[in-house]
């Protein structure tokens, strides 16, 4: 019987879509993910198994303490202390290392405070992927392997024929933690639970936990001793032994789970996240998580350190924010109450002086279902703490850092349209927030109209006078366009005035912002390439260019568009002298230019405003290929939860938003020859620069859907309309203004 030929091509047509989709399918972007990146130099990143913003950081711990060991792994080291459930991603405040677990062999080796039980290992014997974390621990031979749910640990310990034991360890505590409080009960011979409490950069943080074994203990031992502070007992420190006689290649899973409401919380996360004692199921599953995430940017290329350091980039931009509340919905407030959301998750571990930058307008696009829930965790943690957080986690306002910058993130969500939060209630938080007068120096902002240096606030533990004035009129700009957009004229008014304030502290007999004292005198003897107490982690030259909503006026200010391009000159070329001592965020210099810290990282692209493009794409070249490395000292500063690889996705796309609530994107130069944004709406925002390689980094042309573009932005509209943009690209720059209009 002869097959009719339909069928023939109905079965063609079935077979080239079952091609198709596992072509699609095979791309396995979490295996382009290095998280070794950043584990060296500056970085203060972790290698350890995480969901995308997931609540568990299960990360090995060198078990030493230092600045170096942040985020309590350093590549350099030779030691495992410990595997702990809680880790920060690149910040500069050493806290968390919750419930930490250690597997060994009798007997074991056991140092002198602060490192404790430990064992060698070695970087030949270990290994890491999106989710995924494998190492040998050398002196007990005990193969582990680490993987995630977005509130559970599961870790796989590989054992030799041996008397072997695994120790919790709720009593050690690194860098700026110090246990205050902790308890292990005993449910059965698989079922642990208790919890830690702290103090540290995380005020009274409470985490609980339930751990369930795959294999029955023989014996537990509960090491408990009184913890004193002010010669008074405030807790109890715990440690707790669980022995095993195991076989060659025996393997015993521990499954965690994370809280931080309550025991009973943790037993809920660990039943509905890891009901099952099966390792490779889990790290299926987070596999395929990242896998989603990942791809919703596809780029192509012939470099494959390009895509590693791309994807790692993608992937360390969704390590924070953090899910902070259960299963069920309940979370811990900076009340110190339980409060329940209603639908939506809360999340915490905002590094908004960083992240309002790059990492949150990006998530306006990977990510806008959790933009929601991030604008109503805000607003929650205002109605719970008085105020919009400045950089809070766990539940704690750590106060850390300067401006209220949860604004622009909210304004940029309303601006763009996304979710269903309350608008009129956003806007009176932002509005209460930056009118708070005995708070971070609001109320001498607004007398003065400026932040003089010699009147500080009482709470304040930095002067940073002058990068809180240009950080607030930033803000303020934020809160007045969204009171404009919702017919609000009187506060849109009242913050376009506050907004011009940074003018106030522009000295134009040195051309530098400088600050003032309450009498309105220039501080005296004022140097640009100083690092002073009046300015936050940065220099005169660094924080000049901190007025992203009005760079127009900025350049009035200079004396015009020709003085605006001198000076931005000699921001890359004026390089600190060989005998200058840097302090340790400055890195990644190119002159006074710091990429290694964010007041700098919209810098580059301000060439655009006064037509010097091939600037910005000169220097944007530069540095992705020489700041961004597939190396564990590939990252030039902190990651800072991942504002310092926002930045690269940016721009390795091609554009970046210098300010985040303009709906605008400078273009910069492109890194691949094609780049898809797959967005939520369904649409598909494409580049494609098919000649561009390390040598062809200047643009001669632009067209967007095959239209000429004379423009030195693309806009959010153009994004979400799924537009195409072509780059023709040169090895040569174009004369200066030939490319774009001239600007406004």
């Amino acid at each position: 019987m002869k097959t009719p030929i339909h069928l023939y091509l109905f079965l063609a047509c079935i077979f080239a879509a079952c091609n198709a989709t596992e072509e699609k399918q095979e791309i396995d972007y979490s295996s382009y993910v290095n998280p070794f990146i950043g584990t060296d130099f500056t970085g203060n990143t972790y290698p350890g198994a995480q969901a995308p913003f997931g609540m568990v950081q299960l990360s090995p711990d060198n078990g030493l303490p230092g600045w170096d060991r942040i985020s309590g792994y350093f590549y350099p080291d030779s030691t495992i202390a410990g595997f702990s459930h809680t880790h920060l991603s690149g910040t500069g405040a050493g806290d968390l290392y919750d419930i930490s677990f250690m597997p060994v062999t009798l007997p074991y080796n056991e140092a002198q405070a602060p490192l404790g039980i430990y064992s060698k290992f070695s970087h030949e014997d270990e290994s890491a992927s999106a989710g995924y974390y494998q190492v040998r621990l050398k002196d007990y031979n005990i193969n582990v392997e680490l993987t995630a749910t977005e509130r559970c640990g599961i870790q796989r310990y590989t054992f030799p024929k041996a008397e072997a034991a695994i120790f919790l360890n709720l009593k050690k505590a690194m860098n700026w933690d110090f246990t205050n409080d902790s308890y292990i009960e005993v449910i059965d011979s698989v079922t642990i639970q208790g919890y830690r409490f702290s103090d540290g950069w995380a005020r009274e943080q409470h985490i609980y936990f339930r751990t369930r074994f795959s294999k029955p203990f023989e014996k537990v031992e509960l090491d408990t001793t009184a913890i004193i502070k002010d010669n008074k007992r405030i807790g109890t420190a715990t440690i707790a032994r669980f022995d095993f006689n195991t076989q060659e290649g025996e393997q015993i899973l521990v499954n965690t789970a994370i809280s931080g409401v309550s025991m009973e919380g943790a037993t809920k996360n660990l039943e509905a996240e890891v009901p099952e004692n099966n390792f490779d199921k889990y790290l299926a599953e987070v596999k395929a998580n990242w896998n989603r995430q990942l791809g919703k940017i596809e780029v192509k290329g012939n470099n494959q350190n390009d895509q590693v350091n791309f994807y790692t980039a993608l992937y360390h931009s969704m390590i924070a924010p953090t899910i902070y509340s259960d299963v069920d919905g309940a979370y811990y407030g900076p009340d110190k109450k339980i409060h329940q959301t209603d639908g939506w998750v809360n999340y915490s571990t905002f590094s908004l002086w960083d992240t309002f930058r790059a990492a949150h307008p990006l998530f306006t696009y990977t990510e806008p279902e959790r933009v929601n829930d991030m604008v109503k965790s805000f607003m929650a943690f205002h109605e719970q703490n008085g105020r919009l957080p400045v950089w809070n986690f766990y539940g704690s306002e750590t106060d850390m850092m300067i401006g209220y910058h949860a604004v622009p993130v909210i304004v940029d969500a309303y601006l763009k349209g996304i979710g269903d939060f309350d608008a009129e209630k956003a806007l009176a938080a932002c509005v209460a927030t930056a009118n708070i007068d005995g708070y971070r120096d609001i109320g001498a902002y607004k007398k003065y109209g400026y932040i003089p240096y010699n009147v500080r606030a009482h709470e304040s533990s930095d002067n940073w006078s002058l990068s809180r004035t240009l950080e607030y009129a930033f803000d303020d700009y934020c809160i007045a366009v969204m009171a404009e957009k919702m017919g609000n004229k009187e506060i849109a008014d009242e913050f376009y005035k506050r907004s011009q304030n940074y003018k106030n502290v522009y000295n134009p007999s040195t051309s530098f912002m400088q600050p003032r004292d309450d009498k309105g005198n220039f501080i005296k003897d004022f140097k640009a390439d100083d690092y002073t107490p009046h300015i936050c982690e940065s220099n005169g030259w660094q924080y000049f260019w901190s007025v992203q909503h009005d760079i127009n006026s900025l350049i009035d200010l200079v004396g015009g568009k020709n003085r605006f391009a001198q000076k931005l000159d000699s921001m890359f070329t004026y390089h600190p002298s060989s005998n200058d001592e840097l302090p340790i965020f400055s890195t990644g210099m190119i002159g006074q230019y710091a990429h290694g810290n964010e007041p700098s990282h919209h810098v580059i692209y301000l060439f655009n405003a006064v037509g010097h493009e091939n600037r910005t794409q000169e220097y944007i070249a530069k540095v992705m290929n020489e700041l961004y490395l597939n190396t564990p000292a590939g990252l030039c500063g902190n990651e800072d939860c991942g504002q310092m690889s926002a930045w690269y996705v940016f721009s390795a796309m091609g554009f970046y938003p210098v300010n985040p609530v303009s709906g605008k994107y400078e273009i910069g130069t492109p890194l691949f020859p094609e780049m898809k944004l797959h967005l939520a709406n369904g649409k598909t925002f494409t580049v494609v620069a098919p000649n561009v390689s390390k040598k062809n980094i200047y643009i001669r042309s632009i067209k967007i859907d095959g239209h000429p573009y004379d423009k030195t932005y693309l806009t959010h509209e153009q994004i979400m309309n799924g537009a195409t943009v072509e780059f023709e690209m040169s090895d040569t720059p174009k004369a200066i203004g030939v490319i774009f209009e001239e600007k406004e």
